[in-house]
């Protein structure tokens, strides 16, 4: 028994060594720094993200009746709920939920989702970035 435990220890442990297979745990600064370098190769004349314009993203309808505040509230640092099915969404804030932007992989999957539900399409790297430079100055 001792034997299969050692084996199954060494196992588990080359798996979790694999890439890909270990939680790539960043910071948001992180994740807007790469957003900042994608913002920089696609978007000419880039100067760099902007809070206030972010807010005003995050605000808006975008010819649609959904804003990204429609379900995470006009508070980011707040509990939110989404509009079709009641989930309760944690904040947006990182001040209010230090979870938030940690993880490169989740972020820019609820990037993709929520772009394409308020917009019908993919957010930019800009707006992304812009939307990021607010939710990191809302204050808990």
């Amino acid at each position: 028994m001792q034997r299969f435990k050692s084996m199954a220890a060494i196992l588990l442990a080359g798996l979790l060594a694999l890439p890909g297979l270990q939680a790539a745990a960043a910071t948001p600064a992180e994740i807007q720094k790469s957003l900042e370098s994608a913002a920089r190769t696609s978007t000419p004349g880039f100067s760099g993200f902007s809070a206030e314009r972010g807010q005003r993203f995050f605000s808006s309808t975008h010819g649609s009746d959904w804003s990204c505040a429609s379900c995470h509230t006009s508070v980011p640092a707040q509990p939110g709920k989404h509009v079709k099915t009641g989930k309760v969404i944690a904040p947006m804030a990182p001040t209010a939920n230090p979870q938030r932007f940690t993880d490169a992989a989740k972020v820019e999957k609820w990037f993709k989702r929520n772009c394409n539900d308020v917009l019908g399409r993919v957010c930019t790297a800009q707006e992304q970035g812009d939307v990021l430079a607010y939710l990191m100055s809302v204050a808990k």
